[in-house]
């Protein structure tokens, strides 16, 4: 490990723990990523790092994978007293590792989808936790693409990846406009769904199984106008007093419905080519 940092005030960490504002991540071209999960998943996807933190109190168990992964890569790493190390940590899940790394965003023509693609479009989403969770979902229900349209919050602010536990540093999400996106999808022939309290269409009756996108709109206004044109309406079913889902959940409703639909072809086609 390199040199030890005790103050606060040291240059380094200053430096390091001014990456929490967007401002400076983009005149950088630098992010901060908070966690060893999170920066063992970054360094596996690729990123570029630059130095990295260490919590000289946190017991390096904790985090032996992503310390070794940055000793194989032959990162500059410091370790730094606690209350230091306080300056740089997101919350108070404390495991003891911070990596500053260089982050540039994808563009849509990053992306490569395959036949029949399953998309996730994120039209206005404000919150970082929001982003992050749906980010995590995605990842997990196997969705071929992400796009953050128009996006309202910085695609890498540290609570957005602390939320999506690194599926943040995925290959297959990228940022675009929503005039963009729409003419992307278009051209691709993939149909597009939206929530509507209103939609005749149950969700669970929708096609997930051909190309399709499911969008997901802002949590204060929903989608505007013109992705609400662009998009087939569907029901999600509120039995209570509320008239809506928290976008995050009703994210996790609808990809795992459309990896329920798409497993069960998947199984169905298995079991007929093996009789």
């Amino acid at each position: 490990m390199s040199l030890r940092i005790t103050s606060r005030h040291n240059p380094r960490l200053k430096q390091a723990a001014q990456l929490r504002d967007s401002r400076h991540r983009r005149a950088t071209g630098r992010l901060l990523i908070d966690g060893a999960r999170e920066t063992l998943r970054a360094l596996v996807a690729g990123v570029t790092p630059i130095e990295a933190f260490v919590d000289e109190s946190i017991p390096h168990e904790r985090a032996a994978e992503a310390l070794a992964e940055l000793q194989r890569l032959g990162v500059p790493t410091y370790p730094v007293a606690s209350d230091a190390f306080a300056k740089l940590a997101y919350g108070d899940r404390a495991d003891g590792v911070v990596l500053v790394a260089e982050g540039q965003a994808r563009g849509l023509a990053d992306l490569t989808l395959p036949a029949a693609p399953l998309v996730a479009i994120l039209a206005g989403v404000e919150k970082p936790g929001n982003l992050g969770a749906i980010l995590r979902t995605a990842d997990g229900a196997g969705v071929d693409a992400v796009v953050v349209a128009d996006p309202r919050v910085d695609l890498f602010n540290p609570n957005a990846i602390r939320a999506s536990v690194g599926a943040v540093f995925r290959q297959n999400i990228a940022v675009a406009t929503a005039d963009e996106t729409r003419q992307w999808l278009q051209e691709r022939g993939v149909t597009l769904y939206a929530t509507r309290p209103e939609a005749a269409m149950a969700y669970t009756a929708a096609n997930f199984v051909s190309g399709c996108a499911i969008v997901l709109g802002s949590e204060a206004e929903g989608l505007d106008p013109a992705w609400d044109a662009a998009a087939t309406g569907i029901a999600l079913p509120m039995r209570g007093v509320a008239d809506s889902l928290n976008v995050s959940a009703a994210a996790a409703v609808l990809l795992y419905e459309a990896r329920r639909q798409r497993g069960a072809k998947a199984t169905s086609s298995s079991t007929q080519r093996s009789h």
